[in-house]
Protein backbone atom coordinates (compact mmCIF):
# COMPACT_ATOMS: atom_id res chain seq x y z
CA UNK A 1 0.00 0.00 0.00
CA UNK A 2 0.95 3.67 -0.32
CA UNK A 3 1.33 4.97 3.23
CA UNK A 4 2.36 8.63 3.19
CA UNK A 5 0.35 11.51 1.75
CA UNK A 6 -1.40 14.72 2.76
CA UNK A 7 -4.26 15.33 0.31
CA UNK A 8 -4.34 12.62 -2.40
CA UNK A 9 -5.39 15.24 -4.98
CA UNK A 10 -2.21 17.23 -4.20
CA UNK A 11 0.12 14.24 -4.09
CA UNK A 12 1.65 14.70 -7.56
CA UNK A 13 2.30 18.44 -7.09
CA UNK A 14 3.86 17.93 -3.67
CA UNK A 15 5.94 15.03 -4.96
CA UNK A 16 7.35 17.17 -7.78
CA UNK A 17 8.13 20.02 -5.36
CA UNK A 18 10.05 17.64 -3.11
CA UNK A 19 11.82 16.01 -6.05
CA UNK A 20 13.05 19.40 -7.26
CA UNK A 21 14.09 20.47 -3.76
CA UNK A 22 16.21 17.32 -3.49
CA UNK A 23 17.70 17.52 -7.00
CA UNK A 24 18.37 21.16 -7.79
CA UNK A 25 21.77 20.14 -9.15
CA UNK A 26 19.96 18.50 -12.08
CA UNK A 27 16.49 20.00 -12.51
CA UNK A 28 14.42 23.12 -11.96
CA UNK A 29 10.67 23.50 -11.67
CA UNK A 30 8.60 24.99 -14.46
CA UNK A 31 4.81 24.93 -14.84
CA UNK A 32 3.93 21.41 -15.87
CA UNK A 33 7.09 19.58 -14.84
CA UNK A 34 10.86 20.01 -14.78
CA UNK A 35 13.70 20.95 -17.13
CA UNK A 36 17.46 20.76 -16.81
CA UNK A 37 19.00 23.19 -14.34
CA UNK A 38 22.27 23.10 -16.32
CA UNK A 39 23.27 24.94 -19.49
CA UNK A 40 22.83 23.03 -22.76
CA UNK A 41 24.33 24.07 -26.11
CA UNK A 42 22.33 26.57 -28.12
CA UNK A 43 20.76 24.97 -31.19
CA UNK A 44 20.65 21.48 -29.67
CA UNK A 45 17.50 19.42 -30.15
CA UNK A 46 15.57 19.41 -26.87
CA UNK A 47 14.33 15.94 -25.88
CA UNK A 48 11.11 16.22 -23.86
CA UNK A 49 9.66 13.11 -22.25
CA UNK A 50 6.64 12.73 -20.05
CA UNK A 51 3.67 10.90 -18.67
CA UNK A 52 1.73 10.47 -15.48
CA UNK A 53 3.28 10.50 -12.02
CA UNK A 54 3.73 7.27 -10.08
CA UNK A 55 6.47 5.75 -12.25
CA UNK A 56 9.67 7.16 -10.71
CA UNK A 57 12.36 7.41 -11.97
CA UNK A 58 10.25 7.97 -15.06
CA UNK A 59 9.88 10.72 -15.93
CA UNK A 60 11.49 13.55 -13.98
CA UNK A 61 14.27 11.33 -12.68
CA UNK A 62 15.54 10.94 -16.26
CA UNK A 63 16.12 14.68 -16.86
CA UNK A 64 19.76 15.73 -16.91
CA UNK A 65 22.93 15.83 -18.98
CA UNK A 66 23.02 13.10 -21.60
CA UNK A 67 19.34 12.28 -21.26
CA UNK A 68 16.12 14.34 -21.36
CA UNK A 69 16.06 18.13 -21.41
CA UNK A 70 12.63 18.23 -19.80
CA UNK A 71 9.79 16.10 -18.49
CA UNK A 72 6.09 16.94 -18.49
CA UNK A 73 4.72 15.35 -15.33
CA UNK A 74 1.01 14.64 -15.08
CA UNK A 75 -1.21 13.64 -12.21
CA UNK A 76 -1.12 10.13 -10.78
CA UNK A 77 -1.26 7.70 -13.70
CA UNK A 78 -2.70 10.48 -15.91
CA UNK A 79 -1.17 12.12 -18.95
CA UNK A 80 0.16 15.64 -18.51
CA UNK A 81 -2.17 18.22 -19.99
CA UNK A 82 -1.52 20.00 -23.26
CA UNK A 83 -0.76 23.17 -21.30
CA UNK A 84 1.80 21.38 -19.14
CA UNK A 85 3.56 19.87 -22.15
CA UNK A 86 3.68 23.20 -24.00
CA UNK A 87 5.09 24.92 -20.91
CA UNK A 88 7.87 22.35 -20.43
CA UNK A 89 8.72 22.30 -24.14
CA UNK A 90 9.01 26.09 -24.30
CA UNK A 91 11.29 26.08 -21.26
CA UNK A 92 13.46 23.28 -22.71
CA UNK A 93 13.67 24.61 -26.28
CA UNK A 94 17.22 25.52 -27.34
CA UNK A 95 16.46 26.58 -30.88
CA UNK A 96 17.05 23.21 -32.54
CA UNK A 97 13.48 21.98 -32.27
CA UNK A 98 11.71 19.81 -29.72
CA UNK A 99 11.60 16.02 -29.85
CA UNK A 100 8.77 14.38 -27.90
CA UNK A 101 8.89 10.76 -26.79
CA UNK A 102 6.57 8.97 -24.36
CA UNK A 103 4.61 5.76 -23.84
CA UNK A 104 1.81 4.98 -26.28
CA UNK A 105 -1.32 5.70 -24.21
CA UNK A 106 -4.48 7.43 -25.41
CA UNK A 107 -4.30 10.43 -23.06
CA UNK A 108 -0.62 11.01 -23.71
CA UNK A 109 -1.12 10.84 -27.47
CA UNK A 110 -4.04 13.29 -27.32
CA UNK A 111 -2.22 15.86 -25.21
CA UNK A 112 1.25 15.57 -26.73
CA UNK A 113 -0.19 15.78 -30.25
CA UNK A 114 -2.16 18.90 -29.31
CA UNK A 115 0.94 20.44 -27.74
CA UNK A 116 2.99 19.62 -30.82
CA UNK A 117 0.42 21.29 -33.07
CA UNK A 118 0.39 24.39 -30.88
CA UNK A 119 4.18 24.66 -30.81
CA UNK A 120 4.45 24.16 -34.55
CA UNK A 121 1.97 26.99 -34.93
CA UNK A 122 4.36 29.15 -32.93
CA UNK A 123 7.22 28.27 -35.27
CA UNK A 124 8.91 25.66 -33.06
CA UNK A 125 9.81 22.53 -35.05
CA UNK A 126 8.61 19.35 -33.32
CA UNK A 127 8.66 15.61 -33.96
CA UNK A 128 7.38 12.64 -31.95
CA UNK A 129 8.08 8.94 -31.46
CA UNK A 130 5.79 6.98 -29.14
CA UNK A 131 7.26 3.97 -27.33
CA UNK A 132 5.53 0.65 -28.11
CA UNK A 133 7.65 -2.04 -26.45
CA UNK A 134 5.06 -4.09 -24.51
CA UNK A 135 4.71 -7.33 -26.50
CA UNK A 136 1.66 -8.55 -24.56
CA UNK A 137 -0.54 -5.50 -25.26
CA UNK A 138 -1.07 -6.19 -28.99
CA UNK A 139 0.04 -8.80 -31.55
CA UNK A 140 3.08 -8.25 -33.79
CA UNK A 141 0.93 -7.16 -36.74
CA UNK A 142 -0.51 -4.37 -34.56
CA UNK A 143 2.74 -3.17 -33.00
CA UNK A 144 1.63 0.43 -33.42
CA UNK A 145 -1.08 -0.20 -30.79
CA UNK A 146 1.27 -1.57 -28.15
CA UNK A 147 1.86 0.21 -24.84
CA UNK A 148 5.10 1.79 -23.74
CA UNK A 149 6.50 0.45 -20.48
CA UNK A 150 10.11 0.01 -19.29
CA UNK A 151 11.38 0.22 -22.88
CA UNK A 152 10.92 3.98 -22.53
CA UNK A 153 14.47 4.09 -21.23
CA UNK A 154 16.11 2.76 -24.40
CA UNK A 155 14.25 5.15 -26.69
CA UNK A 156 14.73 8.15 -24.40
CA UNK A 157 18.42 7.47 -23.95
CA UNK A 158 19.31 6.90 -27.60
CA UNK A 159 17.31 9.92 -28.79
CA UNK A 160 19.01 12.09 -26.17
CA UNK A 161 22.42 10.70 -27.12
CA UNK A 162 21.79 11.69 -30.74
CA UNK A 163 20.86 15.18 -29.59
CA UNK A 164 24.03 15.39 -27.48
CA UNK A 165 26.04 14.35 -30.55
CA UNK A 166 24.67 17.35 -32.46
CA UNK A 167 22.19 15.50 -34.67
CA UNK A 168 19.37 17.56 -36.12
CA UNK A 169 15.70 16.93 -35.38
CA UNK A 170 15.22 14.56 -38.32
CA UNK A 171 18.18 12.41 -37.29
CA UNK A 172 17.12 12.32 -33.63
CA UNK A 173 13.69 11.13 -34.79
CA UNK A 174 15.27 8.47 -37.00
CA UNK A 175 17.37 7.13 -34.13
CA UNK A 176 14.38 7.02 -31.76
CA UNK A 177 12.27 5.10 -34.29
CA UNK A 178 15.08 2.61 -34.78
CA UNK A 179 15.51 2.18 -31.01
CA UNK A 180 11.79 1.66 -30.55
CA UNK A 181 11.67 -0.92 -33.33
CA UNK A 182 14.49 -2.83 -31.60
CA UNK A 183 13.01 -2.77 -28.08
CA UNK A 184 10.78 -5.49 -26.63
CA UNK A 185 9.43 -5.81 -23.06
CA UNK A 186 7.44 -8.43 -21.17
CA UNK A 187 6.25 -8.01 -17.58
CA UNK A 188 4.60 -9.86 -14.69
CA UNK A 189 3.15 -8.87 -11.31
CA UNK A 190 2.47 -10.57 -7.99
CA UNK A 191 0.36 -7.77 -6.45
CA UNK A 192 -1.38 -4.65 -7.69
CA UNK A 193 -0.58 -1.10 -6.66
CA UNK A 194 -2.51 1.28 -4.41
CA UNK A 195 -3.00 4.98 -5.18
CA UNK A 196 -2.49 7.43 -2.29
CA UNK A 197 -5.62 7.53 -0.18
CA UNK A 198 -7.19 4.51 -1.86
CA UNK A 199 -8.50 1.81 0.50
CA UNK A 200 -7.44 -1.10 -1.71
CA UNK A 201 -5.17 -1.87 -4.68
CA UNK A 202 -6.29 -1.29 -8.25
CA UNK A 203 -6.23 -5.04 -8.82
CA UNK A 204 -5.38 -8.13 -6.83
CA UNK A 205 -3.65 -11.35 -7.72
CA UNK A 206 -4.68 -14.53 -5.87
CA UNK A 207 -2.15 -15.89 -3.40
CA UNK A 208 0.41 -18.04 -5.18
CA UNK A 209 -0.54 -16.68 -8.62
CA UNK A 210 1.19 -14.28 -11.02
CA UNK A 211 -0.38 -11.81 -13.47
CA UNK A 212 1.15 -11.83 -16.95
CA UNK A 213 1.24 -8.93 -19.37
CA UNK A 214 0.58 -6.18 -16.83
CA UNK A 215 0.51 -2.45 -17.51
CA UNK A 216 2.24 0.26 -15.49
CA UNK A 217 -0.95 2.13 -14.52
CA UNK A 218 -2.49 -0.46 -12.28
CA UNK A 219 -4.11 -2.33 -15.13
CA UNK A 220 -4.50 -6.04 -14.34
CA UNK A 221 -2.57 -8.62 -16.30
CA UNK A 222 -3.86 -10.11 -19.51
CA UNK A 223 -3.32 -13.67 -18.22
CA UNK A 224 -2.52 -15.46 -14.96
CA UNK A 225 -0.45 -18.45 -13.90
CA UNK A 226 1.12 -20.01 -10.81
CA UNK A 227 4.19 -18.21 -9.50
CA UNK A 228 7.20 -20.05 -10.89
CA UNK A 229 10.66 -20.33 -9.38
CA UNK A 230 13.10 -17.50 -10.07
CA UNK A 231 14.69 -19.61 -12.81
CA UNK A 232 11.25 -20.46 -14.18
CA UNK A 233 10.37 -16.77 -14.40
CA UNK A 234 13.65 -16.00 -16.17
CA UNK A 235 12.94 -18.73 -18.70
CA UNK A 236 9.41 -17.42 -19.31
CA UNK A 237 10.62 -13.85 -19.86
CA UNK A 238 13.50 -14.78 -22.13
CA UNK A 239 11.52 -17.30 -24.17
CA UNK A 240 8.71 -14.83 -24.91
CA UNK A 241 11.10 -12.03 -25.86
CA UNK A 242 13.40 -14.13 -28.05
CA UNK A 243 10.34 -15.22 -29.99
CA UNK A 244 10.04 -11.57 -31.09
CA UNK A 245 13.65 -10.96 -32.02
CA UNK A 246 13.67 -8.02 -34.49
CA UNK A 247 14.55 -8.69 -38.11
CA UNK A 248 18.24 -8.12 -38.78
CA UNK A 249 19.31 -8.12 -35.11
CA UNK A 250 22.97 -9.17 -35.00
CA UNK A 251 23.08 -10.65 -31.50
CA UNK A 252 24.16 -7.69 -29.35
CA UNK A 253 21.54 -7.03 -26.70
CA UNK A 254 21.08 -4.76 -23.66
CA UNK A 255 18.97 -6.60 -21.04
CA UNK A 256 17.02 -4.40 -18.59
CA UNK A 257 15.41 -6.19 -15.66
CA UNK A 258 13.07 -3.58 -14.20
CA UNK A 259 11.45 -3.60 -10.77
CA UNK A 260 7.91 -2.24 -10.66
CA UNK A 261 7.98 -0.79 -7.16
CA UNK A 262 8.33 -3.26 -4.31
CA UNK A 263 10.20 -6.27 -5.65
CA UNK A 264 13.54 -6.51 -3.85
CA UNK A 265 16.77 -6.02 -5.78
CA UNK A 266 18.07 -9.26 -4.30
CA UNK A 267 15.17 -11.16 -5.86
CA UNK A 268 15.82 -9.51 -9.21
CA UNK A 269 19.51 -10.45 -9.05
CA UNK A 270 18.54 -14.09 -8.58
CA UNK A 271 16.29 -13.85 -11.64
CA UNK A 272 18.92 -12.01 -13.68
CA UNK A 273 21.51 -14.69 -12.95
CA UNK A 274 19.43 -17.13 -14.99
CA UNK A 275 18.51 -14.52 -17.63
CA UNK A 276 22.21 -13.97 -18.36
CA UNK A 277 22.80 -17.71 -18.66
CA UNK A 278 19.92 -18.09 -21.09
CA UNK A 279 20.96 -15.15 -23.27
CA UNK A 280 24.53 -16.43 -23.48
CA UNK A 281 23.28 -19.94 -24.28
CA UNK A 282 21.30 -18.39 -27.14
CA UNK A 283 24.57 -17.06 -28.59
CA UNK A 284 23.89 -13.44 -27.72
CA UNK A 285 26.42 -10.82 -26.63
CA UNK A 286 25.23 -9.10 -23.46
CA UNK A 287 26.01 -5.37 -23.42
CA UNK A 288 25.65 -3.12 -20.35
CA UNK A 289 23.07 -5.14 -18.38
CA UNK A 290 20.68 -3.21 -16.15
CA UNK A 291 18.99 -4.50 -12.99
CA UNK A 292 17.00 -1.96 -10.98
CA UNK A 293 14.00 0.35 -11.03
CA UNK A 294 13.61 2.37 -14.24
CA UNK A 295 9.83 2.59 -14.72
CA UNK A 296 7.72 1.68 -11.69
CA UNK A 297 4.03 1.54 -10.82
CA UNK A 298 3.87 2.87 -7.26
CA UNK A 299 4.12 -0.12 -4.90
CA UNK A 300 3.38 -2.87 -7.40
CA UNK A 301 5.28 -6.10 -6.77
CA UNK A 302 6.43 -7.19 -10.19
CA UNK A 303 9.15 -7.08 -12.77
CA UNK A 304 9.66 -6.75 -16.51
CA UNK A 305 12.45 -7.72 -18.84
CA UNK A 306 13.40 -5.49 -21.75
CA UNK A 307 15.71 -6.57 -24.54
CA UNK A 308 17.22 -3.76 -26.60
CA UNK A 309 18.84 -5.07 -29.76
CA UNK A 310 21.84 -2.97 -30.83
CA UNK A 311 23.33 -2.22 -34.20
CA UNK A 312 26.53 -0.24 -34.77
CA UNK A 313 24.77 3.14 -34.67
CA UNK A 314 22.76 2.38 -31.55
CA UNK A 315 25.76 0.78 -29.81
CA UNK A 316 27.80 3.93 -30.28
CA UNK A 317 25.03 6.18 -29.02
CA UNK A 318 24.46 3.89 -26.01
CA UNK A 319 27.95 4.74 -24.77
CA UNK A 320 27.03 8.44 -24.29
CA UNK A 321 27.58 9.40 -20.62
CA UNK A 322 24.45 10.25 -18.62
CA UNK A 323 23.99 12.12 -15.34
CA UNK A 324 20.45 12.52 -14.01
CA UNK A 325 18.88 12.32 -10.53
CA UNK A 326 18.05 8.62 -10.89
CA UNK A 327 20.18 7.28 -13.74
CA UNK A 328 23.93 7.63 -14.32
CA UNK A 329 26.26 6.04 -16.83
CA UNK A 330 29.89 6.98 -17.49
CA UNK A 331 31.50 10.28 -16.55
CA UNK A 332 29.86 13.58 -17.45
CA UNK A 333 31.67 16.90 -17.17
CA UNK A 334 29.52 19.09 -14.94
CA UNK A 335 27.82 21.88 -16.86
CA UNK A 336 27.21 25.38 -15.58
CA UNK A 337 24.03 25.85 -13.56
CA UNK A 338 21.26 28.09 -14.86
CA UNK A 339 20.16 30.88 -12.55
CA UNK A 340 16.46 30.33 -11.85
CA UNK A 341 14.83 33.72 -12.43
CA UNK A 342 11.26 32.47 -12.40
CA UNK A 343 10.92 33.65 -15.99
CA UNK A 344 8.76 30.68 -16.87
CA UNK A 345 5.96 31.57 -14.50
CA UNK A 346 2.82 31.84 -16.60
CA UNK A 347 0.29 34.66 -16.37
CA UNK A 348 -3.22 34.95 -17.77
CA UNK A 349 -4.50 37.72 -20.01
CA UNK A 350 -6.79 40.25 -18.38
CA UNK A 351 -10.50 39.54 -18.69
CA UNK A 352 -12.47 41.59 -21.21
CA UNK A 353 -15.77 42.47 -19.50
CA UNK A 354 -18.99 41.04 -20.94
CA UNK A 355 -22.15 43.06 -21.41
CA UNK A 356 -24.74 43.04 -18.57
CA UNK A 357 -26.84 40.27 -20.11
CA UNK A 358 -23.85 38.00 -20.62
CA UNK A 359 -22.53 38.72 -17.14
CA UNK A 360 -25.89 37.51 -15.81
CA UNK A 361 -25.55 34.31 -17.86
CA UNK A 362 -22.01 33.89 -16.46
CA UNK A 363 -23.61 33.49 -13.04
CA UNK A 364 -25.59 30.54 -14.43
CA UNK A 365 -22.39 29.06 -15.86
CA UNK A 366 -20.83 29.32 -12.42
CA UNK A 367 -23.86 27.68 -10.80
CA UNK A 368 -23.66 24.82 -13.31
CA UNK A 369 -19.99 24.30 -12.47
CA UNK A 370 -20.84 24.28 -8.76
CA UNK A 371 -23.35 21.52 -9.50
CA UNK A 372 -20.70 19.60 -11.44
CA UNK A 373 -18.23 19.86 -8.55
CA UNK A 374 -20.82 18.65 -6.04
CA UNK A 375 -21.75 15.73 -8.29
CA UNK A 376 -18.16 14.65 -8.91
CA UNK A 377 -17.28 14.95 -5.22
CA UNK A 378 -20.26 12.77 -4.33
CA UNK A 379 -19.30 10.06 -6.81
CA UNK A 380 -15.48 10.28 -6.85
CA UNK A 381 -14.93 6.90 -5.18
CA UNK A 382 -17.51 5.19 -7.39
CA UNK A 383 -15.88 6.58 -10.54
CA UNK A 384 -12.47 5.40 -9.39
CA UNK A 385 -13.81 1.94 -8.61
CA UNK A 386 -15.42 1.58 -12.03
CA UNK A 387 -12.27 2.79 -13.76
CA UNK A 388 -10.09 0.33 -11.84
CA UNK A 389 -11.91 -2.69 -13.25
CA UNK A 390 -10.16 -2.45 -16.61
CA UNK A 391 -8.22 0.82 -16.35
CA UNK A 392 -6.02 2.67 -13.91
CA UNK A 393 -8.55 3.85 -11.34
CA UNK A 394 -7.79 7.55 -11.69
CA UNK A 395 -11.01 8.75 -13.35
CA UNK A 396 -12.62 9.94 -10.12
CA UNK A 397 -9.65 11.91 -8.86
CA UNK A 398 -8.99 13.31 -12.34
CA UNK A 399 -12.58 14.52 -12.68
CA UNK A 400 -12.37 15.98 -9.20
CA UNK A 401 -9.21 17.92 -9.93
CA UNK A 402 -10.56 19.11 -13.27
CA UNK A 403 -13.97 20.23 -12.05
CA UNK A 404 -12.56 22.05 -9.02
CA UNK A 405 -10.04 23.85 -11.22
CA UNK A 406 -12.79 24.76 -13.69
CA UNK A 407 -14.93 26.24 -10.94
CA UNK A 408 -12.02 28.23 -9.53
CA UNK A 409 -11.12 29.62 -12.95
CA UNK A 410 -14.75 30.47 -13.75
CA UNK A 411 -15.24 32.14 -10.39
CA UNK A 412 -12.19 34.34 -10.91
CA UNK A 413 -13.34 35.29 -14.40
CA UNK A 414 -16.94 36.00 -13.35
CA UNK A 415 -15.80 38.12 -10.42
CA UNK A 416 -13.66 40.12 -12.86
CA UNK A 417 -16.74 40.89 -14.93
CA UNK A 418 -16.35 38.33 -17.71
CA UNK A 419 -19.23 37.32 -19.91
CA UNK A 420 -20.55 33.78 -20.16
CA UNK A 421 -18.28 32.72 -23.02
CA UNK A 422 -15.06 33.86 -21.37
CA UNK A 423 -16.16 32.46 -18.02
CA UNK A 424 -16.73 29.02 -19.51
CA UNK A 425 -13.62 29.19 -21.70
CA UNK A 426 -11.49 29.85 -18.60
CA UNK A 427 -13.20 26.91 -16.94
CA UNK A 428 -12.39 24.71 -19.95
CA UNK A 429 -8.73 25.67 -19.77
CA UNK A 430 -8.59 25.07 -16.02
CA UNK A 431 -10.28 21.68 -16.33
CA UNK A 432 -8.04 20.35 -19.09
CA UNK A 433 -4.89 21.65 -17.40
CA UNK A 434 -5.50 20.29 -13.92
CA UNK A 435 -7.24 17.04 -14.81
CA UNK A 436 -4.81 15.97 -17.52
CA UNK A 437 -5.32 12.59 -19.13
CA UNK A 438 -7.88 11.75 -21.76
CA UNK A 439 -10.92 12.95 -19.81
CA UNK A 440 -9.30 16.30 -19.04
CA UNK A 441 -8.56 16.92 -22.70
CA UNK A 442 -12.06 15.89 -23.81
CA UNK A 443 -13.90 17.91 -21.18
CA UNK A 444 -11.79 20.88 -22.20
CA UNK A 445 -13.00 20.41 -25.78
CA UNK A 446 -16.65 20.14 -24.70
CA UNK A 447 -16.63 23.23 -22.47
CA UNK A 448 -14.62 25.30 -24.93
CA UNK A 449 -17.04 24.47 -27.76
CA UNK A 450 -20.06 25.47 -25.69
CA UNK A 451 -18.26 28.65 -24.59
CA UNK A 452 -17.77 29.71 -28.20
CA UNK A 453 -21.56 29.55 -28.75
CA UNK A 454 -22.40 31.44 -25.55
CA UNK A 455 -20.31 34.49 -26.41
CA UNK A 456 -19.81 37.54 -24.19
CA UNK A 457 -22.74 39.64 -25.42
CA UNK A 458 -26.44 39.09 -25.00
CA UNK A 459 -28.34 36.06 -23.77
CA UNK A 460 -27.79 32.87 -25.76
CA UNK A 461 -30.82 30.89 -26.87
CA UNK A 462 -31.51 27.23 -26.25
CA UNK A 463 -30.52 26.65 -29.88
CA UNK A 464 -27.13 28.29 -29.17
CA UNK A 465 -26.55 25.91 -26.27
CA UNK A 466 -27.55 22.91 -28.36
CA UNK A 467 -25.25 24.05 -31.16
CA UNK A 468 -22.38 24.37 -28.68
CA UNK A 469 -22.96 20.85 -27.36
CA UNK A 470 -23.10 19.55 -30.95
CA UNK A 471 -19.80 21.29 -31.72
CA UNK A 472 -18.29 19.80 -28.59
CA UNK A 473 -19.46 16.34 -29.59
CA UNK A 474 -17.92 16.68 -33.03
CA UNK A 475 -14.72 18.01 -31.47
CA UNK A 476 -14.45 15.11 -29.04
CA UNK A 477 -14.94 12.55 -31.81
CA UNK A 478 -12.40 14.25 -34.06
CA UNK A 479 -9.90 14.75 -31.24
CA UNK A 480 -10.17 11.37 -29.54
CA UNK A 481 -11.01 9.33 -32.67
CA UNK A 482 -13.69 7.39 -30.75
CA UNK A 483 -17.05 6.40 -32.24
CA UNK A 484 -20.31 5.19 -30.76
CA UNK A 485 -19.79 1.59 -29.65
CA UNK A 486 -16.15 2.01 -28.58
CA UNK A 487 -17.18 2.12 -24.89
CA UNK A 488 -16.11 5.69 -24.17
CA UNK A 489 -17.64 9.00 -23.16
CA UNK A 490 -18.81 9.32 -26.78
CA UNK A 491 -21.45 6.62 -26.21
CA UNK A 492 -23.30 8.96 -23.81
CA UNK A 493 -22.34 12.27 -25.42
CA UNK A 494 -23.74 11.53 -28.89
CA UNK A 495 -27.29 10.63 -27.74
CA UNK A 496 -27.21 13.53 -25.28
CA UNK A 497 -26.40 16.00 -28.05
CA UNK A 498 -28.83 14.49 -30.55
CA UNK A 499 -31.71 14.43 -28.05
CA UNK A 500 -30.99 17.99 -26.89
CA UNK A 501 -30.96 19.33 -30.46
CA UNK A 502 -34.14 17.47 -31.45
CA UNK A 503 -36.05 18.67 -28.38
CA UNK A 504 -34.96 22.28 -28.86
CA UNK A 505 -35.89 22.12 -32.54
CA UNK A 506 -39.32 20.84 -31.50
CA UNK A 507 -39.84 23.92 -29.34
CA UNK A 508 -38.97 22.57 -25.88
CA UNK A 509 -37.49 24.90 -23.29
CA UNK A 510 -33.81 24.45 -22.49
CA UNK A 511 -34.73 22.90 -19.14
CA UNK A 512 -37.11 20.34 -20.64
CA UNK A 513 -34.78 19.60 -23.56
CA UNK A 514 -31.79 19.20 -21.24
CA UNK A 515 -33.64 16.79 -18.97
CA UNK A 516 -34.71 14.67 -21.95
CA UNK A 517 -31.11 14.64 -23.17
CA UNK A 518 -29.81 13.72 -19.71
CA UNK A 519 -32.18 10.77 -19.58
CA UNK A 520 -30.91 9.61 -22.98
CA UNK A 521 -27.31 9.96 -21.82
CA UNK A 522 -28.05 8.01 -18.64
CA UNK A 523 -29.61 5.13 -20.57
CA UNK A 524 -26.76 5.10 -23.07
CA UNK A 525 -24.13 5.16 -20.31
CA UNK A 526 -25.77 2.19 -18.59
CA UNK A 527 -25.82 0.30 -21.90
CA UNK A 528 -22.03 0.59 -22.21
CA UNK A 529 -21.83 -2.18 -19.60
CA UNK A 530 -22.56 -4.64 -22.41
CA UNK A 531 -19.78 -3.34 -24.66
CA UNK A 532 -16.17 -4.39 -25.15
CA UNK A 533 -13.80 -1.40 -25.11
CA UNK A 534 -12.06 -0.65 -28.40
CA UNK A 535 -10.12 2.44 -27.31
CA UNK A 536 -7.78 3.49 -24.51
CA UNK A 537 -6.11 1.49 -21.74
CA UNK A 538 -9.17 -0.68 -21.13
CA UNK A 539 -8.86 -2.13 -24.66
CA UNK A 540 -6.13 -4.55 -23.56
CA UNK A 541 -8.32 -5.88 -20.73
CA UNK A 542 -11.64 -5.61 -22.53
CA UNK A 543 -13.34 -8.72 -21.14
CA UNK A 544 -12.76 -7.47 -17.57
CA UNK A 545 -15.00 -4.47 -18.20
CA UNK A 546 -18.03 -6.35 -19.53
CA UNK A 547 -20.84 -5.85 -17.02
CA UNK A 548 -19.50 -2.45 -15.89
CA UNK A 549 -20.37 0.87 -17.57
CA UNK A 550 -17.67 3.06 -19.03
CA UNK A 551 -16.56 5.54 -16.34
CA UNK A 552 -16.36 8.46 -18.77
CA UNK A 553 -19.87 7.86 -20.10
CA UNK A 554 -21.18 7.35 -16.57
CA UNK A 555 -19.65 10.58 -15.23
CA UNK A 556 -21.01 12.55 -18.20
CA UNK A 557 -24.51 11.22 -17.52
CA UNK A 558 -24.24 12.13 -13.84
CA UNK A 559 -23.15 15.66 -14.72
CA UNK A 560 -25.85 16.09 -17.37
CA UNK A 561 -28.49 15.00 -14.84
CA UNK A 562 -27.20 17.41 -12.19
CA UNK A 563 -27.29 20.37 -14.58
CA UNK A 564 -30.78 19.36 -15.70
CA UNK A 565 -31.91 19.37 -12.07
CA UNK A 566 -30.36 22.83 -11.63
CA UNK A 567 -32.19 24.20 -14.67
CA UNK A 568 -35.50 22.72 -13.53
CA UNK A 569 -35.17 24.01 -9.98
CA UNK A 570 -34.51 27.65 -10.81
CA UNK A 571 -36.71 29.69 -13.15
CA UNK A 572 -34.07 32.45 -13.19
CA UNK A 573 -31.42 29.95 -14.22
CA UNK A 574 -33.68 28.63 -16.98
CA UNK A 575 -34.23 32.16 -18.30
CA UNK A 576 -30.43 32.68 -18.39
Amino acid sequence: MTRLWNDPASFADEMIDGFVAANGRYVRRVPGGVVRSTVSPAGQVAVVVGGGSGHYPAFGGLVGQGLAHGAAMGNLFASPSTQQIVSVARAADLGGGVFFTYGNYAGDVLNFDAAQAKLRGEGIACETVTVTDDIFSAPPDEKHRRRGIAGDLTVFRTAAAAAEAGCDLADVTHVARLANERTRTFGVAFTGCTLPGAPEPLFTVPEGRMAIGLGIHGEPGVDETDIPTADGLAELLVRRLLAERPDGADGRVVPILNGLGSLKYEEMFVVYRRIAQLLEAAGLEIVDPHVGEYCTSFDMAGTSLTLFWLDDELAQLWETPVDTPAYRRGAVAAAERIADTGAHTETRDAVTPGDPASVEVAATVRAALEAIVATVDAHVDELGRIDAIAGDGDHGIGMQRGSHAALAAATAAAEAGAGAGTTLERAADGWSDRAGGTSGALWGVILSSVAAHLGDAGTPSAADVAAGVAAGTAGVMAYGKAEVGDKTLVDALVPFSATLAAAVDAGASLSDAWQQAAAAATAAAAATADLLPRMGRARTHGQNSVGTPDPGAHSLALIATAIGDLLAASPDTERN
